[in-house]
């Protein structure tokens, strides 16, 4: 296994639109692997392919405890449900920010496996929160953005100063 890096706002590439996979093969399920484990040794919850600078629809998420309830989607589409509710999220690419988010407190999944079979559920609570928050990366979006565009500025002056 292979821990990728883990790109950090302000860098443009993060605002990249994801484009849908469209070959299945031993490749791809190397690549999940080692999504997996650099999410696990970040540590984190969730990540995008976008976040390791591959702009394809794919992305992992372990919320479970005990880090073995892993999920791979690949190419997901969404259909958010129910009441938003608003929650303290951080992310891989802005280190050591958290802000209050709204997100929808239900998500129907539609996606595909690492071999290309469809796979459908429903989720809730922080899975539901986690998904949402990685396929706004396939769309170039943080969870910054949410945020006022005074917070985003003193976000991103942080994060640069941080980088020298």
């Amino acid at each position: 296994m292979t821990l990728l890096k883990i790109l950090h706002h302000p860098d443009p590439r993060l605002r990249t639109k994801a484009t849908p996979v469209q070959t299945f093969d031993a490749a791809l399920e190397v690549f999940a692997q080692d999504m997996l484990q650099t999410m696990y040794a970040a540590p984190g919850i969730g990540l995008a392919a976008t976040q390791v600078n591959v702009h394809k629809r794919i992305i992992v998420v372990d919320v479970s405890e005990e880090k073995n309830r892993p999920h791979t989607l690949i190419n997901p589409v969404l259909e958010p449900y129910g009441n938003k509710i608003k929650g303290e999220e951080g992310c891989l690419s802005v280190p050591e920010i958290y802000d209050s988010v709204e997100r929808f407190e239900h998500v129907n999944v539609k996606a595909q496996d690492v071999a290309g079979n469809p796979v459908e559920f429903t989720a809730d609570g922080m899975l539901s929160v986690c998904i949402q928050h990685e396929c706004d990366h396939l769309e170039g979006k943080l969870f910054v953005d949410y945020l006022s565009s005074l917070k985003r500025g003193r976000i991103t002056k942080k994060l640069r100063e941080r980088a020298r």
